[in-house]
């Protein structure tokens, strides 16, 4: 089994990563192998709503001059998915949010019924809504979220200070723990054996 982690801060070795690795290290001690992605500082850019990825059926995003499509190959050998972020302004960071965006509508089959947990680095404030709207995408795909002891929040300002919120660290490595569990759970007979979904039929307000 495998971890996914995206890295969505343009620091390398920020705090976000500091965070990711912690829940990393758990997982990788319970025996599940993981990758972190680094977004890096190059743009990402927002979807268009052009729909080619649907009406060519490319399972990848038509534009191929970012992380996105990389990162969605990734995804075919990823059990799971784990995505950072920082907090600016209250969001997540911008990048982040149009990564996910793109990579859920152009390749959303990849990441149905996967576990998936958010992860918000801070200076004070924000997290907790930053941390709301990071989770909306998974609950759209039907992936199980992944819970800790509390939200999946680490403070920390200059690099490096996030190793020092000891509570913090608690809760990547009891989130990584909690997803180790339930990984083991969906695959301890093999195949996993997912839910067979009604066929989805969608109503807009105004006809």
């Amino acid at each position: 089994m495998k971890v996914l982690l995206i890295n969505g801060s343009p620091r390398k070795q920020g705090n976000t990563f500091l965070a990711l690795s912690e829940a990393a290290k758990t997982l990788e001690q319970q025996g599940i192998e993981t990758e972190i992605v680094q977004i890096g500082t190059k743009p990402v850019r927002g979807c268009i709503a052009c729909a080619q990825c649907k009406t060519k059926q490319l399972d990848r995003c038509v534009f191929d001059d970012d992380v996105c499509n990389r990162i969605s190959e990734k995804l075919d050998d990823a059990d799971a998915l784990i995505v950072g972020s920082p907090v600016y302004y209250g969001q997540p960071n911008g990048s982040v949010l149009s990564l996910i965006q793109r990579l859920f509508f152009s390749a959303g089959d990849k990441v149905q019924d996967k576990p998936a947990a958010a992860v918000c680095v801070c200076r004070r404030g924000g997290a907790t809504a930053a941390f709301q709207t990071m989770n909306m995408p998974f609950q759209m795909m039907n992936m199980p979220v992944v819970t800790s002891q509390y939200w999946n929040i680490v403070y920390g300002r200059a690099e490096g200070q996030a190793a020092l919120d000891t509570e913090g660290m608690q809760t990547m490595r009891t989130m990584a723990n909690n997803m180790a569990w339930l990984l083991k759970k969906i695959h301890a007979e093999g195949t996993p054996d997912y839910p067979v979904r009604e066929e989805w039929h969608p109503m807009n307000f105004i006809r």
